[in-house]
């Protein structure tokens, strides 16, 4: 059974860090594709970075371009959202979705169920 569960999240205050993880489990992670996404209240969900199964990464977030950044570490089967100068806007739940393919792009059939980040002071 595929399955993605995000840990990482909590409150933190503006100009805190926070670093994410999305561990894989009944897959491996190697040769996938893996995208983090994040919904805010009432809001659409929007993808914030990918990385492919090579190693290539996008960045779809203006607004989080240098504070954020997506890594993995294919012998822990995880990828990791490193989330630095946090603002108040970045409040959202966070979660990471991916299919089977290696590149980033298109739709994504599975997705964890998510962490919550709260930026407040």
């Amino acid at each position: 059974q595929v399955q993605l569960v995000e840990s990482g999240g909590g409150l933190v205050q503006p100009g805190g860090s926070l670093r994410l993880s999305c561990a894989a489990s009944g897959f491996t992670l190697v040769d996938r594709a893996i995208a983090w996404f994040r919904q805010a209240p009432g809001k659409e969900a929007k993808g914030v970075s990918c990385i492919s199964a090579g190693g290539t990464v996008f960045e779809y977030l203006d607004s989080v371009k240098g504070r954020f950044t997506i890594s993995r570490d294919n012998a822990k089967n995880t990828v990791y959202l490193q989330m630095n100068t946090l603002e108040p806007e970045d409040t959202a739940t966070y979660y990471c979705a991916t299919d089977l393919k290696r590149t980033c792009g298109g739709s994504y059939s599975s997705r964890g169920r998510g962490t919550q980040v709260t930026v407040s002071s």
